[in-house]
């Protein structure tokens, strides 16, 4: 998906900014349709992880371009002020446009049972976004949060050792440095 529209923005500071991430982001597309296409075009079992994918990463990278345009606060100021050059649905739909056919071309089934190209519009036509699912992970209640926290805080609590034994190196060594002074005076 074309990002250059990011790097023309109003507001120079992040203009000048997303020059560097969209060159990045440019790139992390490339390679993620690079692999879906080596795993889609592999054994059974590498085309089933593709489509499991993209089963599980759909609605939430269509989410990723915030709730409809109706339902956003700033948008509207954002987009008079030039900082937005597309609203979210618009970009929502650029994306849809671009990836269907790259999903299908690979042989994957995007999992939406009502997408369907509408030949009077040039689009495609979707169903509703689950925005209460959205709302959820926002406010850090989605399927997996339970489980990061509880793996963040296993991993901190586990490494609890390393800081002990750093924040006593560090002990150890400013006793020897104030020793040091002090001999030295």
């Amino acid at each position: 998906m074309n990002q250059i529209p990011l790097c023309r923005c109003s507001y120079g500071p992040y203009a000048r900014a997303m020059i560097r991430v969209c060159k990045e982001e440019s790139f992390h597309q490339r390679q993620g349709y690079e692999i879906m296409m080596a795993l889609a075009r592999g054994s059974d079992e590498q085309k089933e992880l593709a489509q499991d994918a993209l089963n599980r990463w759909w609605w939430p990278s269509l989410m990723m371009f915030g709730p409809h345009d109706s339902e956003s606060t700033h948008s509207d100021q954002s987009m008079a002020w030039k900082i937005k050059r597309f609203s979210n649905d618009e970009l929502r739909q650029k994306f849809i446009t671009a990836t269907v056919p790259q999903a299908e071309f690979i042989g994957l089934t995007v999992p939406d049972p009502n997408l369907r190209w509408n030949d009077e519009t040039k689009l495609y036509e979707h169903s509703d976004i689950d925005w209460a699912e959205f709302k959820a992970v926002v406010a850090g209640n989605g399927r997996m949060n339970r489980d990061r926290i509880r793996d963040r805080n296993t991993a901190h609590d586990a490494g609890a050792w390393v800081r002990e034994a750093a924040l006593a190196h560090a002990a150890k060594r400013a006793d020897r440095n104030a020793l040091a002074r002090e001999a030295a005076e």
